[in-house]
């Protein structure tokens, strides 16, 4: 089973909440709100999806994430794949190209990101785009521009960040500043760092490429037993397992 998280940022606060859940299960799509749904006086419900408490299920992927994937007839949908570090005809299926890219927009507060199950070997693998990377100099720009696939990176916690107490940087061995981890990892990784290490190293850069999506990182982690990545209540699921509706 291949799943997503949904967060939403409040437009007053501008905090962000996890508000849902997609899942492929099978032939189907499923979409269950989260108790993050609840967390803002200003979130109602997302599409078409009016009932907090219910199961939504569909054969085709909801319009809300299926306009979020760039459509194979556009001609640039070869370079989107290939930044993402997908093949087409191999591996660019709907919720992993979600996945990869977060389906932000700039219409909306809306973003999406994987959760992620371990493998055989009992590690988890991820892949995030570096963000806020306008806000950096002109330097670390073309410090990215320099790495390599397979070069190292680390994360460092950012004091004093007003916006999140959690955020962390991304850096190079210099080291140099090369963007920061995407904001909904940040909480569970730091619960991961305080037990064992994150393996983190550079997937992709695309030089060529919109500069959200210039730097793809690749992580891996064996989570300590007990240790979740997601253990918010926000991610507890809303709708029951017997609810499901059309």
């Amino acid at each position: 089973m291949k799943a997503l998280y949904i967060a939403w940022q409040d437009p007053k606060t501008r905090s962000w909440h996890t508000v849902g859940r997609l899942s492929q299960e099978k032939d189907c799509y499923r979409f269950v709100y989260t108790a993050g749904a609840l967390a803002s006086p200003r979130f109602q419900y997302l599409g078409r999806m009016h009932k907090l408490d219910q199961n939504y299920w569909s054969q085709e992927l909801f319009p809300l994430f299926s306009n979020r994937i760039l459509a194979k007839s556009r001609p640039e949908y070869p370079d989107y794949v290939r930044w993402l570090a997908l093949e087409p005809t191999k591996n660019a299926d709907p919720v992993t190209l979600l996945a990869r890219s977060g389906g932000q927009r700039v219409t909306d507060g809306l973003c999406v990101y994987p959760d992620p199950e371990t493998d055989a070997e009992g590690n988890i693998e991820m892949f995030f785009l570096s963000h806020g990377l306008r806000y950096l100099e002109p330097a670390a720009l073309e410090s990215i521009d320099r790495l390599e696939t397979g070069d190292r990176l680390r994360l460092r916690h950012e004091n004093g960040n007003a916006h999140d107490h959690f955020a962390l940087l991304l850096e190079t061995e210099e080291p140099v500043t090369v963007g920061y981890c995407p904001r909904y990892l940040n909480r569970g990784l730091h619960r991961i760092m305080k037990e064992t290490d994150v393996q983190l190293n550079v997937e992709r850069v695309n030089k060529d490429a919109p500069v959200q999506f210039r730097l793809l990182c690749r992580a891996v982690f064996s989570p300590p037993l007990g240790v979740k990545l997601f253990a918010d209540d926000e991610h507890t699921l809303l709708g029951k397992e017997d609810a499901a509706a059309a």
